[in-house]
């Protein structure tokens, strides 16, 4: 997979982030590997905190924000710039 393929695909899912770092430029893409990862991340500890009564309705609305934050990461990704998606685009996994 090319960069832009890869930068794409790792938002996609984790198991298209998963695709993206098996098959994808690592070093060149690492960026967005890092922040798809975080976003999928989110997507799934907020999933499993919906389940708990009270806590679950802060995570619900907690998942718009991610989701929004997913659909910047994605925008970026396609333009190919590497900006940070607020709030989480801080924090690093990957190294």
């Amino acid at each position: 997979m090319d960069k832009k393929t890869t930068d794409i695909v790792a938002y996609i899912t984790i198991l298209g982030w998963l695709a993206a770092y098996v098959a994808g430029e690592k070093e060149e893409s690492k960026f967005h590997l890092n922040q798809g990862l975080v976003i999928n991340l989110a997507f799934i500890i907020l999933a499993f905190l919906t389940r708990i009564p009270l806590v679950g309705i802060l995570a619900g609305l907690l998942q718009i924000g991610v989701f929004v934050f997913w659909v910047m990461g994605l925008i970026y990704a396609v333009r190919e710039q590497d900006n940070e998606v607020p709030l989480l685009g801080c924090i690093k996994l990957l190294k």
